[in-house]
């Protein structure tokens, strides 16, 4: 009797979910112009992320401020204040896009809360300054100066609307009220303040902590671990338990219950995996590994028609049973090659260290020793079967022909 795989679905569905959201960080961002960046860190509140890459020796750092969720009539601007943490005496960098499509980017002084965001010369050099918008989202691009030897710095983020052309004053309510934490180019600590970027803020040392700003490949390596775990090593090991196992009658039918649990392991962690992939791909702007998602895409869909194919499993005495049989298998043998093939472009993609490579090159190996192994014990098995078989066949057809020769003697 074919088991019911309905709570399978589910599972699925909710892991693939809580995956995703739990995804939602600065670590596996990729920017569609390819630069990267050695530390980020996610912001508290209004959807915003701050990437950089610090430089000791010239006392300067390359940013990348990204503000998602915003439309093309809102402003966004990120401020360092060198002093405290409020937004009167910031130094922001302002973005947003114009009437006619392009993009305004500068930067503006804050000398007071009801000043103005207009153009101005900072209190620490700018250079490299530029912006995008794309999917919602506003990135201001910067190399800056930093001040205080890129230690005991704050800084403040809002957003906007703009009418005319022209920014105009940030709601001053909610999360606009708590858009400002400390910050340390030199450690990555972050903590989040709650003035607002008004009133006199708190003059505590920026946290050494650094917890969202560890190295950005975090979630690339889950979304590799997973997938090597599921497509790569047990999806194989449950094709091989149904093709070894019941050749013996004595497995019968452990080996379809070893195998369905196997396989359904595999697609739950697989969906897994494949969330994990749909984000990272989701919060690039353009296609980015389009070989590598593609690929994984398919292997989502197949996998699925093969465990939908369970509820349409016909009888063993069906008269196409067989149809069903090529097809199942067809499918699982190209699921597991093209599993190889992508986790090994995953590998090439992440670049991880040269043991993590050789860990799965050896699972591989192993799988197919012990499936070669047990291929040629499996046929070892049925052909000495057939020729215990082959004697008896020949003298029952022996017994019958003698006797239908006596029969036939003339009486």
């Amino acid at each position: 009797m074919t088991p019911k795989l309905t709570p399978i679905f589910c599972l699925s569905i909710f892991l693939s979910i809580y995956i995703i959201s739990y995804a939602q960080t600065c670590s596996n961002y990729v920017f569609s112009n390819n630069q990267v960046f050695s530390s980020c860190t996610d912001l508290p509140v209004l959807s915003s992320f701050l990437h950089w890459t610090y430089d000791p020796s010239s006392g300067t750092a390359k940013i990348a401020y990204r503000h998602t969720g915003v439309t093309t009539s809102k402003w966004v601007a990120w401020a360092i204040n060198p002093t405290e943490m409020v937004m009167v005496g910031s130094q922001a960098l302002v973005a947003y896009q114009k009437s006619n499509g392009s993009m305004r980017v500068y930067t503006s002084p804050i000398s007071g809360y009801d000043t103005k965001l207009q153009d101005g010369t900072l209190s620490f050099s700018v250079t490299d300054l530029s912006a995008t918008y794309a999917n919602n989202e506003i990135t201001i691009f910067a190399t800056v100066e930093v001040p205080n030897n890129g230690s005991n710095l704050y800084q403040v983020w809002q957003d906007g609307p703009v009418s005319n052309d022209n920014p105009q004053g940030h709601d001053r309510s909610g999360s606009h009220l708590q858009s400002t934490a400390t910050l340390n180019f030199v450690s990555g600590g972050t903590s989040s303040g709650n003035n607002g970027g008004r009133g006199g803020g708190s003059s505590s040392s920026p946290s050494g902590g650094g917890g969202n700003a560890n190295s950005r490949t975090k979630r690339k390596n889950v979304h590799g671990v997973l997938n090597a775990l599921s497509w790569g090593t047990l999806m194989p090991i449950g094709a091989i338990i149904a093709r070894y196992m019941k050749v013996f009658k004595s497995a019968d039918p452990a080996w379809f219950y070893l195998h369905v649990a196997c396989q359904s392991s595999a697609y739950i962690i697989g969906v897994a995996g494949w969330g994990t992939g749909l984000k990272l791909g989701s919060e690039t702007p353009g296609l980015q590994y389009t070989t590598h998602r593609n690929i994984g895409i398919t292997l989502f869909v197949l996998g699925t028609l093969q465990v939908l194919a369970l509820f349409l499993r016909p009888k063993k005495d069906y008269k196409y049973r067989h149809l069903w049989n090529i097809y199942h298998h067809s499918v699982g043998y190209l699921v597991i090659l093209l599993s190889s093939i992508n986790i090994f472009k995953g590998l090439h993609i992440l670049n991880p260290e040269e043991k993590w490579k050789h860990a799965y090159i050896t699972i591989l190996v192993l799988l197919v020793l012990i499936a070669a192994g047990l291929e040629a014990f499996t046929w070892f098995v049925v052909l000495k079967k057939k020729r215990d078989r082959e004697p008896k066949l020949g003298q029952v057809v022996m017994g019958t022909s003698e006797l239908n020769n006596y029969g036939a003697r003339p009486v």
